[in-house]
């Protein structure tokens, strides 16, 4: 073995992880922007069109798993488009808030800010393995979905509130997961994955504060 090979690796293996990071929160940033344009250009649709907007969304992200596969610039692509896509379907709901409870949107804003910083800081650290975290955390996504299916057609006291609580705890599993999966993973071409895997992350952690946050106006 060439002795200065075994310590130029390293290095190599950190400019990877760091240029991967870089990129992969970068394309989160400019997908957060698109959002934001979607759901101002959206503002003043209704409920349903914000429906076929999320179906659409829905079919953006499908795709991107196929476009990934064909080259890195198409799956940019469609997850800017996804990010306007998402914009759109969520524009109705945040209009509503901001025309009833304007406080509830900055506080879930601020709060979404320092529960990804938290959690995805512990996840990037963590040299421990969490790859059984993500199969108990699917799972308990799953149990959460068919939960809030429940909702819809039985009343439980404090069903939202539990809702929201409990979907915060499965996505801080989710987050850690995710920026471990950023620290190490070292192929550039996954950066688009990555960057709609932490984006949903985001949204999901915002639309639970926005739940609880939205609660006490309507106390």
């Amino acid at each position: 073995m060439i002795p200065g090979e075994s310590l130029s690796r390293p290095a190599a293996s950190s400019q990877e992880t760091h240029t991967l990071f870089g990129q992969t929160m970068g394309l989160v940033a400019v997908t957060a922007g698109l959002f934001a344009l979607g759901a101002y250009l959206g503002r003043d649709m209704s409920f349903g069109w914000g429906w076929v907007w999320f179906i659409a969304s829905f079919l953006c992200l499908l795709g991107l798993n196929v476009a990934v596969r064909q080259s890195e610039q198409l799956a940019i692509g469609v997850l800017f488009g996804f990010g306007i896509l998402i914009g759109l379907a969520m524009a109705p709901t945040l209009a509503y808030y901001a025309s009833v409870n304007p406080e509830a949107l900055w506080q879930s804003g601020c709060a979404t800010a320092l529960f990804i910083a938290g959690f995805g800081a512990a996840g990037y650290a963590t040299r421990r393995d969490l790859s059984a975290l993500a199969r108990l955390s699917f799972w308990a996504l799953i149990a959460l979905i068919a939960f809030g299916i429940l909702l819809i057609f039985v009343q439980i006291p404090s069903g939202s509130l539990i809702y929201a609580i409990l979907g915060l705890v499965i996505f801080s599993a989710f987050v850690m997961i995710d920026f471990q999966r950023l620290r190490s993973s070292k192929n550039i071409a996954t950066a688009p994955l990555l960057a709609a895997s932490i984006f949903l992350d985001i949204l999901n952690v915002f639309q639970f504060f926005l739940s609880l946050f939205g609660r006490s106006r309507e106390r």
